[in-house]
């Protein structure tokens, strides 16, 4: 049995790195969930109780083994930050190619319902009962870059599923909130200072904020009693285009 539980997926990289990190930091037994073993590992051995488990979101039978894993380990779970995410080839939505919202669709939607819905299971029936889950939206939940039609559709489908999960949640002490992140520096952001498609059609170099900041928001979020939740908050490097992508 391991204290408060969380699991983190996309762990191995970027935010899901940054989270699980300040997590064990926060005291929690972290389960860090992710496609490639290697990455898990590494981050696995800078938190002092941490459990690597492979996980493909998109599988449903790769799921169930994350879920029941932890069952098995811990015996609960208290938190799950829904993270895993992809992006796709950049192209009008004309031009989008059909296997890229596809697959924009079961990693970055399909895979979080997947997990929202192990978590929220274990969470219901455990002993006491309730938990939390927070979503990754990212800011394109709210306002979608230029040639990106497969990921903005899947972030504006994420706050549909927070908020439906919040209200479910209510009967069983399990809250649900999102986190709309811009222009974090990590891996999948790398290319943003070199060059981003603005609305006017231009590449601008664009401001970065570490990934640090929204660790440490997610572990505020996280540490919340369940009588009270952040159902939404938008954490962005301060002059990126946002408010109006300007």
């Amino acid at each position: 049995m391991g204290g408060t539980v969380a699991i983190v997926t996309g762990a191995g990289s970027g935010l899901g790195r940054a989270v699980a990190l300040a997590l064990g930091r926060a005291g929690y037994a972290v389960v860090l969930a992710g496609r490639r073993r290697d990455p898990l590992d590494a981050v696995a051995a800078e938190i002092d109780n941490a459990l690597a488990v492979e996980t493909d979101v998109t599988d449903p039978a790769s799921v169930d083994r994350l879920f029941a894993r932890v069952a098995a380990v811990h015996g609960r779970l208290d938190l799950l930050f829904n993270n895993a995410g992809i992006f796709t080839p950049a192209a009008p939505v004309d031009a989008v190619r059909l296997a890229d919202w596809r697959a924009s669709l079961d990693t970055n939607l399909t895979g979080a319902f997947l997990c929202t819905q192990g978590a929220f299971r274990m969470m219901k029936a455990q002993v006491p009962r309730g938990g939390r889950i927070i979503n990754n939206g990212s800011v394109s939940a709210q306002v979608p870059r230029p040639h990106s039609a497969p990921y903005a559709a899947t972030k504006h489908a994420m706050t549909g599923l927070t908020r439906a999960t919040s209200l479910d949640g209510r009967p069983h002490d399990i809250a649900c909130g999102q986190i709309d992140v811009g222009n974090a520096a990590t891996e999948m952001t790398q290319g943003f200072a070199a060059g981003v498609r603005q609305a006017d059609g231009s590449l601008k170099q664009e401001p970065m904020m570490a990934a640090r900041h929204v660790a440490d928001a997610v572990v505020y979020m996280a540490g919340l009693p369940l009588s009270a939740n952040v159902q939404f908050l938008t954490l962005t490097a301060t002059t990126m285009p946002y408010i109006g992508r300007g």
